[in-house]
């Protein structure tokens, strides 16, 4: 079981072990700028076309993806991959905890670092985008929280879920690669859910992957979303990716066969 003290002590030493490695946290938020050159082309494409969003509307929305991005990007398949491979785990399995509370203290710890570039990338929309730069209210910046909270939940639970096929396959991130592929056009990275067409985007809403980017970033604008029905259906997803991640792992260790299992 991990209590308070152990958590604060998790969190700690890989934050001061994130520390370390300043510069590499920094290429890391520019490597999520996918968002930031597509606000440029959907900008200029609602110049010329008819949309629901205007332009100062598109720059919210990519900047608001682009937030989003740096709050719940998730790694853990690749580090869990690695220690199984590597015979690594096996320190881990040795310790008194759960080996996943280690990646969740190490992801956490990087996401308090980046707090800092947050507000310098804010400072820097203000500046560039003057005319789309808006203040959220209280509470959609609470509500925000909250939403991007469960979408770390969610998309960390899948992808350590994924991460359980280590034991089984040398290349359980391909399984991550492929899923991907879905993530980033259905989630609202490559635009916005409002430019699909109405029977796509039905289907869609009840799939894991516009709550994990397209409805924080709404919150965030403060434009109007089914709050309650959202929560609900991240919460459904969460839970059935943590019973089988528990179901994969309790499986997984009886195929483990690292140095010293």
């Amino acid at each position: 079981m991990l209590n308070v003290k152990k958590a604060k002590i998790l969190l700690l030493t890989h934050y001061a072990h994130t520390l370390e490695y300043r510069a590499e946290v920094f290429l890391w938020a520019l490597s999520n700028s996918l968002p930031i050159i597509l606000m440029g082309v959907w900008i200029q494409a609602s110049q010329n076309g008819d949309f629901d969003f205007s332009p100062q509307q598109f720059a919210r929305y990519f900047f608001s993806v682009f937030l989003v991005r740096q709050l719940t990007n998730t790694w853990v398949i690749w580090d869990f991959e690695r220690e199984v491979l590597e015979g690594r785990l096996s320190l881990r399995l040795l310790q008194p905890i759960d080996p996943v509370w280690h990646h969740m203290a190490q992801h956490l710890a990087q996401k308090i670092t980046r707090l800092p570039l947050i507000a310098v990338f804010c400072g820097l929309f203000i500046v560039l985008y003057p005319d789309a730069a808006w203040i959220p209210t209280l509470s959609d910046i609470c509500l925000g929280i909250i939403a991007i909270a469960i979408a770390f939940m969610l998309r960390f639970v899948i992808q350590y879920t994924f991460a359980m096929l280590a034991f089984w396959t040398e290349r359980a991130s391909a399984v991550q690669q492929f899923w991907y592929l879905f993530y980033i056009f259905l989630s609202g990275a490559i635009a916005p859910l409002e430019v699909f067409p109405d029977q796509v985007r039905q289907i869609i809403e009840w799939t894991p992957f516009p709550y994990m980017m397209h409805f924080p970033a709404m919150l965030l604008m403060g434009l109007p979303v089914n709050f309650g029905k959202s929560i609900l259906i991240m919460t459904g997803w969460t839970i059935l990716f943590i019973l089988l991640n528990r179901w994969l792992w309790c499986k997984g260790l009886k195929q483990y066969s690292g140095m010293g299992a």
